[in-house]
C-alpha cells in the first residue's frame, strides 16, 4: 500500500465527539449505532467519551447494498447487533468516512428491518464528498475531498488510538 498522506485522525475524531456532545439536548438520550467496522470503532470510543447509558448497538450494509452483485459479500462478515427496541428510539448511526452515500441508504434499510425508529442521525468522523445519493451527515469531524481514483484507509491500534491515511 502507498500512504501518500497521513490525516490527524484523534483530532478529527475530537471534532466529531464535540459536536455530537454540542448537538445532545438535555433529556435527549440517543441509541448510537455504529457501521461495521470502522463507524463501529468510532461509536465504540463515541459511547464512552459521552458517558451515554442506552445500548450501543452495531449495523452491517452487506445485504442492503445495491452493488452486492458486483461486490459480493466481505470476506469477514459482520452481523448487526441492535441490544435494544429500534421501534420508537432516537439513533445515531455513525461511521467512518462518507462517500456516496450508498451505505448509509444500505444501513437505514437495515435499521428500519427491525422497527421503525422515532428518529435518525448520522455522524460520520470524515465527509470526502462524491455524493451520489442525497445523504449529509447531522455530525462530522472534518470534510477532505478526494479524487475517486483515491481512498481513505482507517486503522484502529490496539490502544484504541485511530489513524487515517490517503492511498
Amino acid at each position: 500500500m502507498n500512504n501518500k498522506t497521513l490525516l490527524d485522525a484523534e483530532s478529527i475524531y475530537g471534532a466529531l465527539r464535540d459536536r455530537v456532545a454540542a448537538g445532545l439536548e438535555p433529556g435527549r438520550t440517543p441509541h448510537l449505532v455504529g457501521v461495521h467496522s470502522g463507524g463501529a470503532w468510532i461509536a465504540e470510543r463515541l459511547h464512552r467519551d459521552l458517558g451515554l447509558t442506552t445500548p450501543l448497538g452495531s449495523l452491517s450494509s452487506a445485504f442492503h447494498r445495491d452493488d452486492y452483485g458486483r461486490r459480493g459479500l466481505p470476506a469477514e462478515m459482520k452481523s448487526t447487533g441492535l441490544p435494544f427496541d429500534v421501534a420508537g428510539a432516537d439513533i445515531i448511526v455513525v461511521d467512518d468516512i462518507l462517500y456516496t452515500g450508498r451505505t448509509v441508504r444500505a444501513v437505514i434499510n437495515e435499521l428500519f428491518d427491525y422497527g421503525r425508529p422515532a428518529r435518525v442521525e448520522l455522524a460520520v468522523l470524515l465527509d470526502r464528498g462524491g455524493r451520489e445519493l442525497p445523504i449529509e451527515a447531522r455530525y462530522c469531524g472534518a470534510v477532505h475531498p478526494l479524487a475517486r481514483t483515491q481512498d481513505f484507509v482507517l486503522r484502529r491500534a490496539d490502544d484504541g488510538s485511530l489513524s487515517l491515511s490517503i492511498t
